[in-house]
């Protein structure tokens, strides 16, 4: 269970590390500022330092640490610890943000989809551990000479992205299943993972590359952070039960 350590204003303005269980479809800094305005709106304050450290995607959830006041300090060091991931690539499909933000712009083989086992999908996944030169996707927060990446994408244009240094310490699979989409037309399967990686990994990408090691394209369905660093998503606040937490210890404060 989530622990609290905040009973006052002050609490926050020394710092707090926050972490949180983040709603499907919001983005980190919607949750962002959501704590910060719930926290100026209790307090009757004007400003108050709140930020994340690490990034999650609007169709990720799982654990995102917030800190607070003097704790945001600690952000980069609290953003650089290795992260757990689970989730399913859905392989027969692909998608131009690496995940199901953005609707399928190509089909795989059904001749090669029907014969990939779950033993070459287990080899493909193996060589795509170790330290790699990751591409990130079109779609993502990633910025060239100013322009954002994924800015750009909704507009259809793309920008010169470099691969970056990341370590994917595990990726290993779950399960495998065949699925029939399309009213029955088509076959993909869904591979269900868990990857522990560093930071700036994107999974989208390794989701990405896994098809494409294997010839019929992938792209991320679902996925969930279990953990960042030492924080893990069993002791993470529901977001509203936070809120909820701050709200009662601006009125424990009034009445003290």
């Amino acid at each position: 269970m989530h622990e609290n350590n905040f009973n006052s204003l002050e609490d926050f303005q020394e710092g707090q590390v926050l972490v949180i269980d983040k709603p499907l479809t919001w983005t980190s800094f919607d949750v962002v500022n959501k704590v910060r305005g719930t926290i100026r709106h209790t307090f009757n304050i004007k400003k108050i330092k709140v930020g994340h450290a690490g990034t999650l995607d609007p169709l990720a959830t799982g654990v995102l640490v917030i800190c607070t006041g003097r704790k945001t300090k600690t952000i980069d060091l609290l953003q650089a610890e290795q992260k757990t991931y689970t989730g399913t690539i859905r392989l027969g499909i692909t998608t131009p943000s690496y995940d199901a933000e953005t609707k399928i712009d190509s089909w795989g083989d059904p001749d090669i989809i029907s014969n990939i086992t779950s033993e070459m999908i287990a080899f493909a996944a193996s060589k795509l551990t170790g330290e790699l030169d990751q591409m990130p996707p079109q779609f993502s927060a990633k910025k060239v000479d100013g322009v954002t990446a994924y800015k750009a994408a909704r507009l259809g244009k793309t920008v010169a992205l470099k691969t970056k240094r990341v370590t994917v310490n595990s990726f290993d699979i779950i399960s495998v299943e065949t699925v029939t989409i399309q009213e029955g037309d088509f076959n993909v399967i869904d591979v269900k993972f868990e990857v522990v990686c560093s930071k700036g990994t994107y999974i989208r990408s390794i989701a990405h590359d896994l098809g494409k090691a294997l010839g019929v394209g992938g792209t991320l369905t679902s996925l969930r952070r279990t953990r960042s660093g030492n924080f893990t998503s069993d002791k993470a606040w529901n977001l509203d039960e936070l809120l909820n937490a701050v709200k009662k210890a601006g009125e424990t404060g009034k009445n003290e």
